[in-house]
């Protein structure tokens, strides 16, 4: 989640709008911008995609080699 939050982070600075700002460009509440950007593993997947898709982008399975795998299947 750390790297989710760096993202979110880093885009919406870039952007120069604060968290209240980028919170209602993306139609999602505050607490929402402010779990991602705290990297909190409780998010709701669906207002998670709604906020990364002003960048145009959405979460998606990737492909992870075993070193960076935290556990076994």
């Amino acid at each position: 989640m750390k790297e989710l939050a760096e993202f979110v982070k880093t885009k919406r600075k870039e952007l120069g709008l604060t968290q209240e700002e980028f919170a209602e460009k993306a139609g999602v509440a505050l607490t929402v911008i402010r779990k991602i950007e705290q990297g909190k593993e409780n998010l709701s997947l669906s207002k998670v995609n709604q906020v990364l898709m002003l960048f145009g982008h959405v979460l998606a399975p990737v492909i992870v080699n075993d070193a960076t795998r935290n556990s076994e299947i």
